[in-house]
């Protein structure tokens, strides 16, 4: 039998980890995040767009920062939707990609259908090694886009394909993630305020209760 005090400790530790994994990104990785968010309200202001893919609990996260980019983050921001697209959304072409050419090609098939030079794509890979965001990397590179990647460990091959790597200290497929969402916070605050004081989005008036 497990006691309420033992999982009470689990918790704590679980916790005490993720803040630390936090702590050690944010003494050494904040300069990486800031140039992407340079980088992404750029190409916003020149017309562009961001795209963004994961897999499994990356794909979610991918599709909660597209999510806070064209609807708003802040409730006191309320401001134009910014242009975001998470690439897993269409359960009907990931299907079709996945029966006819193979699940690794289908984020790089939608990279080639919907990505312009000036566009920024963010792959998310805990372990730097899936294959469909290396392979939609290389597709966006090829299309004179800019590629980023929120990565973690030791980055495998997906560092080498990414001009902004922004790397997570860590193994721990839990506690990168946890990061990773609060670096696409980070993101998309910047990215905003960088719009808003530029005059390339406005304020809207507050939204209806």
């Amino acid at each position: 039998m497990i006691h309420d005090d033992q999982l009470q400790e689990r918790t704590r530790q679980i916790f005490a980890a993720s803040i630390a994994v936090k702590q050690q990104f944010a003494a050494t990785q904040l300069d990486a995040v800031v140039a992407l968010a340079k980088v992404c309200a750029a190409s916003i202001a020149n017309g562009g767009k961001l795209l963004l893919c994961g897999n499994g609990g990356s794909a979610a996260d991918a599709q909660h920062i597209a999510a806070e980019f064209l609807v708003r983050l802040r409730s006191h921001v309320n401001r134009d939707a910014i242009p975001a697209i998470a690439l897993a959304l269409d359960t009907s072409s990931l299907t079709a990609c996945g029966n006819d050419f193979g699940f690794e090609a289908f984020y790089e098939r939608m990279t080639l259908a919907l990505g312009r030079p000036g566009d920024v794509l963010i792959g998310l890979t805990t372990s730097g090694r899936s294959p469909n965001v290396i392979r939609a990397l290389q597709a966006a590179r090829g299309l004179k886009m800019t590629t980023a990647g929120l990565l973690g460990g030791g980055s495998g091959p997906a560092l080498a394909c990414c001009d902004h790597p922004i790397v997570v200290p860590s193994a721990d497929t839990a506690r990168i993630q946890e990061c990773h969402i609060t670096i696409g916070h980070a993101l998309v605050e910047m990215v905003e305020d960088l719009l808003l004081v530029a005059g390339h989005i406005q304020l809207q008036p507050p939204a209806a209760s």
